[in-house]
Parts: C-alpha cells; structure tokens; sequence
C-alpha cells in the first residue's frame, strides 16, 4: 500500500509540475505582450522617458513606494503627472495583474 501511495505521489508530481510551470510561463508571455502594448513606449527596457528617477528597477520602485503588484495597479489607475491613466476598461483587472507580475519578476 505505502509503495503504491509514493508510486502515485511521484507520477502526480511528474505530471502536475511541469503543468505549472507552463502555465506560469503563459501568464508571464501575456504579461510581457500586454506590457508591450501598453506600457513600454514608455518604460522601454523597464526605464522611464518621462522621469528616469521613477524607473521601473525595484530599487527605484521601492523608492517610490511601490513594492507589490497591487501598488502598480494602483500607479496605472491613478498615476502621477505625465503619466497614462489606465482604467479597468482600458485594461481590465485581469490583464493589470498581468503587467504588475512582469513588471516585479522581470525588473530587478
């Protein structure tokens, strides 16, 4: 019985891991593609045409007291001066999480 158990552990774990990590790697495509779209003609390479003190490094964003991807939402609904306003019709809820988990993963 115990060898069975570890025998479906083990399979389960083959086949729903790398299920995972597809997805995340999904999401994190999408959230490169939506940033693209919307974000980057400004923030090309994560810096910032507008104000380069405000960058989207994570030393820069923490400055700025911005360190979750809810804090960046927040920035894209109600930025500063010189900035897009982004609304939930413009980019929905779902496609702003997106943004925010590539914006925090990939400008370190």
């Amino acid at each position: 019985m115990r060898k069975t158990f570890i025998l479906i552990t083990i399979f389960a774990g083959a086949v729903l891991i790398p299920g995972i990590a597809c997805t995340e790697k999904k999401e994190t495509k999408r959230g490169e593609a939506l940033f693209k779209q919307y974000c980057s003609p400004c923030h090309t390479d994560g810096g910032n045409s507008v104000n380069p003190k405000k960058t989207l490094l994570k030393k820069d964003r923490e400055a700025n007291g911005v360190k979750t991807a809810s804090d960046i939402i927040g920035k894209m609904r109600n930025p500063g001066p010189g900035m897009t306003k982004f609304d939930d019709k413009t980019i929905p809820d779902m496609d702003a999480n997106e943004i925010a988990e590539y914006i925090l993963t990939t400008f370190k």
